[in-house]
């Protein structure tokens, strides 16, 4: 077994406690990360575009004389979707063709059911007016996360989408703006940090105020849109990158070691994981993951991935695999077992589940069709993949008949009562002419 990689057994005395170890992660902000956010969101609120300059010059080293010089024209965007290389500008459509109708089968609509009396409920389904999407630049680009934020926004409805971008030293990257215009964003600014947060949370006088932002970012971004929430609406917090694989032996161990490094190849702190209830098979993995190495383009992150977070399980069986990914609840699992389907109903927690070994995670991050904006952490326990529904609101629809607000008149007014709010009570008794106390 590869010491790059710790090895866990599931029967082991300790296992539970052992995994938990193995699955903390708590990304630190310190307190001085926080009080400049702060900072910074207290001046874009108080001061609008004249922060925004301050801060995009400060730290993008991208001095202009207005916000509005920060806007990117949809001329400009469209001249970056035409110059795409063939082969780019074919993938990029293929992707976001594949996204678009991968989501109109979330879309979501009013409904209404009616009473025999002639009252009726229901609920009214309505878009978001105006989305900010945070769309990260610098080191990190990424033309797909684009196509992932904006279409789901689009096919939902939603009125306008403000996407802002960080453009270090004022290096824009054509690809990410080519998706920009393929996905039909609305209004792009070149800002980024917690400015481009507190400016879509609050508006200035060029950005518009936005009702939710969506899109990861650094750590700055990050404590911005936990700070701004109740302002504004926000996908998620992200955190590292997760992968865990369920392997009963039947699939080539190069695939395997190939699906991990490619979330080890994210960052640091991405984890990736195997389990399998064939130990020669993890020793198989293992020698796969120390040979393909050596020539993997990102292999210093991988590697101190693996050491940091990488974890191979031995399980005594495909069920008792099932019952450690739900303990783990990770960002992805990939089902790489000869039968995925009768497996798929003891996964109860996980972002996307990719079933069956020619199924690999890669696919599901650029064109498969579901968004790749997915829970982590072990937060898939309770929340799920970025979606159409996160654009949508849902309203509720009550009408009343005469007979039913007299029907319902009693037992309202004896709740109400009881919880000592007699408003209440005497709002719902004036319905009922025959109210008798």
């Amino acid at each position: 077994m590869s010491n790059a990689v710790k090895f866990l057994d599931a029967e082991a005395a300790g296992f539970h406690q052992e995994l938990k170890r193995a699955l903390a992660f708590e990304s630190v902000v310190s307190e001085d990360v926080e009080r400049r956010v702060r900072e910074i969101i207290t001046d874009v609120r108080t001061r609008g575009d004249a922060a925004v300059l301050h801060w995009t010059a400060t730290f993008d080293r991208l001095a202009v004389d207005s916000v509005a010089a920060l806007q990117v024209s949809p001329e400009r965007m469209q001249t970056a979707l035409a110059r795409l290389p063939a082969a780019q500008n074919a993938a990029l459509r293929q992707a976001a063709e594949r996204i678009r109708r991968y989501h109109e089968h979330q879309l979501q609509h009013s409904w209404r059911y009616r009473e025999e009396d002639g009252s009726s409920f229901g609920q009214q389904i309505t878009a978001l007016d105006r989305v900010g999407m945070y769309v990260p630049g610098g080191k990190a680009s990424y033309p797909s996360t684009v196509l992932m934020d904006a279409i789901p926004a689009r096919v939902a409805g939603v009125g306008e989408i403000i996407a802002t971008l960080p453009t270090p030293a004022g290096v824009v990257n054509d690809l990410v703006l080519a998706a920009l215009a393929l996905a039909g964003v609305d209004k792009v600014f070149t800002i980024g940090g917690a400015q481009a947060v507190a400016a879509l949370a609050y508006g200035t006088a060029t950005v518009p105020a936005v009702d939710k932002i969506v899109g990861p970012g650094n750590l700055f971004v990050a404590t911005a849109k936990k700070a701004v929430f109740g302002q504004v609406g926000i996908d998620m917090v992200a955190g590292p990158s997760e992968i865990l694989v369920i392997a009963d032996g039947s699939t080539d161990p190069d695939w395997i070691a190939m699906d991990l490094f490619s979330q080890a190849e994210h960052d640091e702190d991405a984890q990736a994981i195997l389990v399998s209830p064939d130990a020669a098979f993890l020793a198989k993995v293992a020698e796969s993951v120390a040979r393909l190495l050596p020539g993997m383009s990102r292999r210093s992150i991988i590697e101190t991935s693996l050491q940091r977070r990488g974890l191979f399980i031995k399980v005594p069986d495909v069920a008792a695999a099932a019952e450690v990914c739900n303990l783990v609840a990770p960002e992805h699992v990939e089902l790489a077992v000869a039968d995925p389907e009768a497996l798929l109903p003891s996964i109860r927690h996980a972002g996307a589940i990719f079933m069956g070994s020619h199924t690999s995670e890669a696919l599901g991050d650029y064109c498969a069709g579901p968004s790749h904006v997915l829970p982590t952490s072990g937060t898939a326990r309770f929340s799920s993949a970025l979606g159409v529904y996160d654009f949508q609101k849902r309203s509720s629809v009550i009408f009343c008949s005469p007979q039913t607000a007299r029907a319902l008149a009693r037992p309202t007014s004896v709740l109400a009562h009881a919880e000592g709010l007699t408003a209440h009570a005497r709002s719902a008794e004036l319905r009922d002419p025959d109210w008798k106390g």
